[in-house]
């Protein structure tokens, strides 16, 4: 037992669930053996509490580091940031200078909100968008968080949501009178959607502009099409999908105007900044309802963003993350080939993932994770890629990853598999700790 784990022992008694996160969670990597903590990250370097070091092909702190751990640049302004003060009793300018920023990006974007969470965002924008529509009811499309609102969807049916990112999601603690208030539809069913928003009094449909696979048949074009018919408020979930293809929201690429869309996780390399940003008309529904916080107004998040938004823009960092996600999506297929096991690859080039076709697809990823750590790689089967990804580094990762593939296809053939995993098997969705 290293450090880590022991550590985590101790944390499961003092914290319900462990973690903060239910994504950073031991379990979701590789019960009883995962490290669980860091003492420090640069680039795409991970040390453990024991101080060993570790390569990090794996979820890059849930994806907030387009630019690596520890960016140069944005620590710097950090650093500045924290030397002439974080908090004050006036606002910090950096607040309006980002909002700026962003509306520039998206000119069909005219005012801004800022918040600290992707949760928080998720919950704002239903907010003023229900506050703008006059209605109640939303339809879903997605992971949004963890507010009542979201949860709610699962009131009568936990499985409803389980297409939608994180299956076993409990709505315990949800009030049973916000049953029949949010309504989930499938990425590209446009049919089903329609139904939904023939049948419900919809006044927000909330979406991601795509997470496992693109749109098809002019998917997003039809649901413009529809919030603009009907007066519906129209919201695209950009906080994993912004800025990882282009400079700015993904929405851009297909040429969709949303009325609000918002962004997180990368927007600050690591540092807990969100927007949500949006036409005017819209936006300004906030001021008639009470939207407020008082860590929304420090410092160091607007700051982080500036300095992210300037180092993106200069590299071009969408660009060599997706072409880097590309390469890594190709080698993958070509591995599977060469052994021939049959996969499926999703998600984002930036955020690319495969998952085995097999009844031992969560076991066969628990070995991945086991051997790579051994090799001091945190890996699994998904890879959110930063700039720090050189090509180096992704040759040295699929050197260590081809041997594993050759042991899996021995337990496609009878090998058995639970026999070479040292502790559990990873969860693949949300449970309850012992």
């Amino acid at each position: 037992m290293g450090k880590g784990q022991d550590l985590y022992k101790k944390a499961k008694l003092l914290i319900p669930g462990g973690t903060m996160l239910l994504s950073k969670r031991p379990e979701m990597f590789l019960p009883e053996q995962w490290p669980s903590y860091f003492s420090k990250a640069k680039g795409c370097k991970v040390w453990d509490l024991d101080g060993r070091e570790y390569t990090d092909v794996s979820i890059m702190g849930i994806g907030t580091n387009i630019l690596g751990f520890g960016n140069d640049e944005v620590d710097e302004a950090v650093m500045n940031t924290v030397r002439n003060g974080n908090m004050s009793t006036f606002n910090c300018p950096e607040e309006v200078y980002l909002a700026e920023k962003l509306i520039e990006l998206h000119p069909w974007a005219d005012m801004v909100r800022l918040a600290r969470s992707g949760g928080e965002a998720n919950a704002i924008s239903i907010r003023i968008a229900r506050a703008a529509s006059g209605k109640d009811n939303v339809a879903i499309c997605g992971y949004h968080g963890w507010h009542d609102w979201y949860l709610s969807a699962n009131l009568g049916d936990e499985q409803i949501l389980a297409g939608h990112l994180l299956p076993g999601l409990d709505p315990a603690g949800v009030p049973q009178n916000l049953k029949g208030t949010t309504f989930p539809f499938n990425y590209n069913n446009f049919q089903e959607l329609l139904d939904i928003v023939n049948k419900h009094d919809i006044g927000v449909i909330k979406m991601e502009v795509s997470r496992n696979m693109g749109p098809e048949n002019n998917f997003l074009q039809n649901v413009r099409k529809l919030a603009t018919d009907r007066g519906i408020v129209l919201i695209f979930d950009e906080c994993t999908s912004g800025f990882r293809q282009t400079f700015g929201g993904l929405h851009k690429m297909y040429g969709v105007e949303p009325d609000i869309a918002l962004f997180g996780k990368a927007l600050g390399n690591g540092y807990g900044i969100t927007a949500i940003i949006g036409r005017k008309e819209v936006m300004e529904a906030a001021q008639k309802t009470f939207i407020s916080s008082t860590f929304w107004t420090e410092r160091i998040g607007p700051t982080a963003a500036l300095a992210t938004l300037k180092v993106m823009e200069r590299i071009s960092s969408w660009d060599i993350i997706t072409n880097t996600g590309n390469k890594i999506k190709l080698r993958w297929q070509q591995l599977a080939d060469k052994y021939e096991l049959p996969i499926d690859q999703w998600g984002l080039p930036a955020l690319a993932g495969f998952t085995f076709k097999s009844k031992n697809a969560l076991a066969y990823k628990t070995l991945i994770t086991q051997e790579m750590l051994e090799k001091g790689f945190l890996a699994g089967n998904s890879v959110y890629v930063c700039t720090e990804h050189t090509p180096e580094i992704i040759d040295a990762y699929f050197e260590r990853l081809d041997p594993i593939f050759s042991i899996i296809k021995e337990c496609e053939n009878g090998k058995d598999i639970l026999s070479l995993v040292k502790g559990p098997i990873c969860h693949g969705g949300f449970k309850r700790l012992n």
